[in-house]
């Protein structure tokens, strides 16, 4: 019998603790030998990153003990930390040290890298017998601070520590891949002021003594190309935006100085085979050996398709729907990654000949039944410059129902970057909060990824503009459909997110609350203080400087703290390198200035992002009880929360 209880303080198994450690945040997978290895965050073990293994007979087991952690700071988004041999050999940056560490199949450990004071290296990819990676250093003469450089470079895997640099000649460089035989290099190149999603360049080079002298511009010029596959020995596979949607593009290489580079058309499509290259390791598409492609297609959700040497394209249906990537093939066997509508992220294994046969290495369930998963609907609500897109999750619990004369409060999500996207996806973190009667609305504001170019720079030149008026029509458009209390509307929001959340409490009157992780607040301290793979970011967001410097200074929250009068609660990593403590501390004191209801919690030992058990139990706890202190309910299980 189905109890009716007001939103906000149902009872739900969904516990903090449970949910922290319930989802695996998977860190790239691959097929070695006979055995299917991958990354796993442990938010338990301080949220270091493992690398696991399932053995042909089923058997799951560590390969990187504790306290080891396999993860890079290259960008400080890292990505791409840790490759294998088939023979068993593990390669890994270890994120104490950033050094490149060799285990053997026994366990043995031995640095390939030497100690440095600042040298950083990621996106590993062994190939062809090769250790490739990218290196970040951030050394200068005399051992002062200087502008990161950035090459590609070749490891050696001997008893001698030996790196080559093998291709430079760039701000940034990433996906590098060597041709069939080792005859040629491609990869991938961008220089400030671009991000690699406005313009980047795929480059290809003979590698004359395993060093690139002279490249080629094959794609990119005026596009944003990424990930580029060999499919034979002068033939490439990449993804490119000229028409603005990523689809896949095919170049035939017979000389990497021959001019023009023959270019064409895999398929047409009205959706995204790539993303924004927050990290060396995404990939959005394979090439297997008979000559099928298997690739991520993106409009709001993914879909997984299969394009046939004769152009025939069938779906493939699988799990996951929302945030996929391809990790590895090897023939006729894929292995995926992402989340689906009743798929919490995971990692699925499946052969392409035997579709519906397909096998679960590592999460993708819900240890609580699919009846606690809400189930996304996708919105498109008209918003001030075209219609804005989101996924609404209503309040779902299969023993509870709210009172019939009351709406539920509901929750808007603003992800990071700003350039990213979220899909429709069972989400444990969303089940969190719809299992206890509150709704959530997760937005895709304008100068999100998943739509095309034309939306993802509806926001350049319009940070704090664009977004704030996207979150606040999608959130009115909710409450004038009869779905949310129109009073009860909170919004919450991290980095990115966090500016936009801080940015709207300020600048409209939609939200009740608001809740900023690592937000931003200031805009010309955050292009002063953020690291250098960010560090031209605002250029497109907002304006170069010193011209825009007027703008900056009109679009940040701090400017205008008299415009600060609902609560919020202020959620903060104490090493954040990204976004660092100073920009949340100068907010909670113009709040305290002026009496305006809030609460801040600093996290030592936590970057941008959380990632420690302890700190996503109490980030959860926090959050409810804030809610529930400020928009009117008490929640079952967990403790009020004093404002200052």
């Amino acid at each position: 019998m189905t109890e009716h209880l007001p939103y906000g303080s149902w009872p739900s198994p969904l516990t903090a603790e449970a949910v922290a450690s319930a989802s695996p945040r998977i860190e790239g997978a691959r097929f070695v030998g006979g055995e299917v290895w991958w990354g796993e965050t442990i938010p338990g073990e301080g949220g270091r990153t493992s690398v696991r293994r399932r053995t042909a007979s089923g058997d799951v087991d560590d390969l990187l003990p504790s306290p080891h952690s396999a993860r890079s700071r290259v960008h400080e988004y890292g990505g791409g930390a840790w490759t294998a041999a088939d023979d068993g050999r593990l390669f890994f940056v270890e994120k104490a040290d950033q050094r490149v560490w060799l285990r053997e199949p026994g366990g043995q450990l031995r640095a390939l890298t030497p100690e440095t004071v600042d040298t950083r290296f990621g996106g590993l990819s062994w190939q062809q017998g090769v250790l490739l990676a990218i290196r970040e250093s951030h050394e200068a003469p005399g051992g002062e601070r200087a502008i990161p450089q950035r090459d590609i470079v070749r490891i050696g895997v001997g008893e001698k520590i030996e790196i080559t640099c093998v291709a430079s000649g760039s701000d940034f460089v990433a996906q590098p891949a060597l041709s069939p035989g080792g005859r040629m290099l491609a990869w991938i190149a961008w220089d400030h002021p671009d991000m690699p999603w406005d313009r980047a360049e795929l480059r290809v080079g003979a590698l004359q003594d395993g060093v690139v002298r002279e490249w080629t511009t094959v794609a990119g010029a005026d596009s944003s190309a990424l990930q580029p596959v060999w499919a034979g020995a002068d033939e490439l596979l990449y993804a490119d935006d000229p028409t603005g949607r990523w689809n896949l593009w095919r170049a035939q290489v017979p000389a990497p100085t021959a001019h023009p580079i023959e270019s064409h058309h895999v398929q047409s499509a009205d959706a995204d085979t790539g993303g924004p290259l927050w990290v060396l390791g995404a990939k959005w598409f394979a090439h297997l050996e008979d000559g099928r492609i298997l690739a991520v297609r993106t409009q709001g959700s993914d879909d997984l398709v299969v394009i046939g040497p004769d152009g025939v394209i069938s779906l493939l249906a699988a799990p996951p729907t929302s945030g996929i990537t391809v990790e590895d093939v090897r023939g006729t066997r894929v292995l995926i990654a992402g989340a689906g509508v009743d798929a919490p992220p995971g990692l699925w294994e499946i052969d392409l000949d035997r579709p519906t046969e397909i096998s679960l290495v590592r999460g993708g369930e819900s240890p609580w039944g699919a009846d606690w998963m809400p189930h996304p609907r996708a919105l498109s609500t008209p918003g001030p410059r075209g219609p804005v897109h989101a996924f609404a999750y209503p309040p779902t619990n299969p023993h509870v129902a709210g009172p019939e004369d009351e709406l539920p409060p509901y929750i808007v999500f603003v992800h990071g970057g700003p350039t990213a996207h979220v899909g429709g996806a069972a989400s444990d973190r969303i089940a969190y909060f719809t299992s206890r009667g509150i709704g959530v609305l997760d937005v895709n504001y304008g100068g999100s990824s998943g739509y095309g170019r034309e939306y993802r720079e509806r926001l350049r030149g319009q940070w704090g503009i664009v977004d704030v008026e996207d979150v606040a029509a999608a959130a009115r458009g909710l409450a004038a459909e009869g779905f949310a209390d129109p009073a009860r509307i909170a919004i919450d929001g991290g980095s990115a997110g966090g500016w936009t959340v801080l940015a709207a409490v300020a600048n409209t009157d939609v939200f009740a609350a608001g809740i900023s992780r690592y937000g931003v607040g200031d805009a010309r301290a955050l292009a002063a203080d953020t690291h250098d793979f960010e560090a031209r970011y605002l250029d497109g967001l907002i304006g170069p400087l010193p011209e825009a410097e007027d703008v900056y200074i009109e679009r940040s929250p701090l400017t205008h703290p008299e415009r600060f009068t609902v609560p919020l609660l202020l959620l903060q990593g104490a090493d954040d390198a990204v976004v660092p403590p100073a920009q949340s501390e100068s907010i909670r004191d113009a709040l305290a200035a002026r009496g305006v209801p809030h609460a801040y919690v600093l996290y030592e030992g936590e970057g941008h992002g959380f990632r420690q058990a302890k700190t996503l139990v109490h980030a959860y706890q926090t959050q409810l009880a804030f809610l529930g202190a400020v928009l009117g309910f008490e929640p079952d299980d967990v403790a009020p929360l004093r404002l200052d």
